[in-house]
């Protein structure tokens, strides 16, 4: 147990006399140390998880939380399918798609894109594209009347606006006495949107589902159902309870998949980053090592008096590692408070350095956003507490057990 007597002696050696500056220095320094440390690893944390939270937005403002699709590219009873997913409690709104690659070509223009076919009145439940048109409206479409939405950037690729046609053409071919020719059919542009996630902005392009059937000669089939959670985070957990449910022949995928290189990319990226901040803190912490060393040896004396006097190796220990821990303690919290005050106030100390430099850090051209979103996880914060209370208190171990094994005698004899 730590008895009174320890602890004011442990925090009164963090006191230097004037002669022992230097000691009461390099612990100064070692302190700032783990709060520098300690505020780098929250404040880089937490922008990471902001851009990740700012790309998974934009991204699930597109695709949806989850897809339903059949192995032999048509889903032909959909309705069926339908009334099985809308049973979990989980999923809040569906909508048929057909998905298909043409090439689509205006005023000599042309480009590649994703042709989607969607039914507006349910689409608009599962995306957000929908809240997100520049002009025009998405009920625009109307089944047989062959109109198109158009990304902006695919728009501005292929030079047309609202009211103006757009020629696709489909890898489905006809085949006539001059053999197989691809199947060509004319829409009007009856809007654009624009889709926070730049590839979808510059290759999507969507239709009526029952445009779509015709033109891809689909019949009454789709090529699956798009779902919307109540929790996006909780896809994985749908998904895995809709495979059990819906027949074999049926897929389904969560939006994890879709892009799971790009997820697993940035979860290895935090990982090692994390890794890579958590030595400064380790570089910090074992300063202390040196610091109560140091102290140690200024204080054998004092030490044999102790020893002297009754108080056990374990008591000589705790002492120092009272002195120790304290520091460590100091610099967690600094850091911790700090990093989360920057954070709190991340635009104004971005604009502020934007203002210094006369010049913009991000340019929403490049990167789609001229800000730095944050987003500080308590997770987070509780772990790098822990990692650096934790290593503070292991540098002041082998000091503290080289303090406990001073002999008296030795120490006294030039006293």
């Amino acid at each position: 147990m730590l008895s009174s007597f320890e602890a004011i002696i442990g925090l009164r050696y963090l006191r230097a006399r004037r002669r022992n500056g230097f000691i009461s220095f390099i612990s100064l320094v070692s302190v700032i140390g783990i709060a520098l440390g300690v505020a780098a690893l929250i404040i880089v944390l937490s922008v990471m998880n902001g851009f990740q939270k700012e790309v998974r937005g934009r991204f699930l403002g597109v695709v949806s939380h989850i897809e339903v699709s059949a192995y032999q590219g048509q889903l032909a009873d959909w309705p069926h399918v339908d009334g099985i997913v809308r049973k979990d409690s989980h999923v809040v709104a569906t909508a048929p798609y057909v998905n298909a690659q043409a090439l689509l070509t205006s005023s000599g223009q042309q480009s590649g894109a994703v042709v989607r076919g969607i039914d507006p009145a349910r689409e608009d439940g599962v995306v957000d594209i929908g809240r997100n048109m520049v002009r025009g409206r998405m009920d625009s479409l109307k089944p047989g009347e062959f109109g198109i939405l158009l990304g902006a950037g695919l728009a501005r690729q292929l030079g047309v606006g609202v009211g103006e046609k757009v020629t696709v053409i489909t890898p489905q071919g006809n085949v006539t006495p001059a053999g197989m020719v691809p199947r060509i059919k004319q829409f009007t542009v009856v809007g654009v949107f624009r889709a926070a996630a730049f590839n979808w902005d510059s290759s999507l392009a969507m239709i009526h589902v029952r445009d779509a059937q015709v033109l891809f000669r689909m019949g009454s089939s789709v090529s699956g159902l798009r779902l919307k959670l109540d929790d996006a985070m909780a896809a994985p957990q749908v998904k895995h309870t809709l495979s059990t449910w819906l027949p074999p022949e049926n897929t389904v995928s969560d939006w994890t998949d879709m892009n799971a290189d790009y997820f697993r990319a940035v979860q290895v990226e935090k990982r090692m980053m994390t890794l890579i901040l958590t030595l400064i803190v380790a570089v910090a912490a074992f300063n202390l090592v040196s610091t109560l060393v140091m102290v140690v040896t200024d204080k054998r004396a004092d030490i044999a008096i102790l020893r002297t006097l009754g108080a056990s190796p374990a008591s000589i220990m705790r002492i120092f590692m009272i002195q120790g821990s304290v520091a460590g303690v100091s610099g967690t919290c600094a850091g911790v408070v700090g990093g989360l005050l920057v954070c709190a106030n991340m635009d104004h100390i971005f604009h502020a350095i934007e203002w210094v430099i006369g010049s913009p850090l991000l340019s929403a051209d490049v990167y789609g956003i001229d800000y730095l979103p944050t987003d500080v996880q308590s997770a987070d914060v509780l772990m790098i507490t822990l990692v650096s209370l934790l290593l503070s208190l292991l540098a002041t171990l082998y000091p503290s057990f080289r303090a406990a094994r001073t002999q008296p005698a030795e120490a006294l004899r030039y006293e």
